[in-house]
């Protein structure tokens, strides 16, 4: 099982219907790449979404919506994998995604896991750069400190950047994690 968390707005729903999205043009084709179309409509996930990515085998990836943070503990059991999103849009948020982010790595059930930071929303004028957003985390400091193996990607779930290396992380880590 994998999670997909972070705050309300970052993008997770968006990543999760691109890379169902994804996966076919990427087996079909050469290189996996290709217009993706228009972004399909999404809504605030209130609760707990379940989805199946199927490449070399069958990935289920559960969103939690940002709104369930002070719960989403309960849903660590089980869990080989986790994707964490922050939007690097919006600096404002970023303080509240690094408690967060901290919560995750500190907790017991998810010592384990691997762990996959996706900055989204690249795409954007006003994004932070990755270099900005490790400076203001401590990024560096976290991973040298985390028992989970941490791996970072700047992505664009809207234009779909980046999708292919989640994707191949996905792949990577669930066939070593199970």
């Amino acid at each position: 099982m994998c999670l997909l968390l972070g705050a309300t707005g970052v993008g997770k729903t968006l990543l999760v219907k691109r890379l169902q999205t994804i996966l076919p043009r990427r087996l079909s084709s050469r290189d996996g790449k290709g217009d993706l179309g228009d972004p399909p409509p999404t809504r605030p996930t209130v609760g707990t979404n379940l989805t199946d990515i199927v490449a070399h085998r069958r990935i289920t990836i559960r969103e939690l919506g940002g709104c369930m943070g002070p719960i989403w503990s309960s849903y660590y059991g089980n869990c080989h994998s986790l994707l964490f999103m922050v939007d690097a849009s919006n600096p404002t948020q970023l303080s509240a995604s690094c408690v967060q982010l901290l919560g995750l790595l500190s907790a017991e059930q998810l010592a384990e896991a691997s762990v996959l930071i996706l900055f989204n929303k690249i795409d954007l004028p006003c994004y932070m750069t990755i270099e900005e957003i490790k400076s203001l985390i401590r990024l560096p400091d976290l991973i040298a400190c985390a028992k989970q193996n941490i791996t970072t990607v700047e992505i664009s779930a809207w234009k779909g950047t980046g999708l292919s290396e989640v994707l191949r992380w996905l792949e990577d880590t669930h066939r070593t994690n199970g």
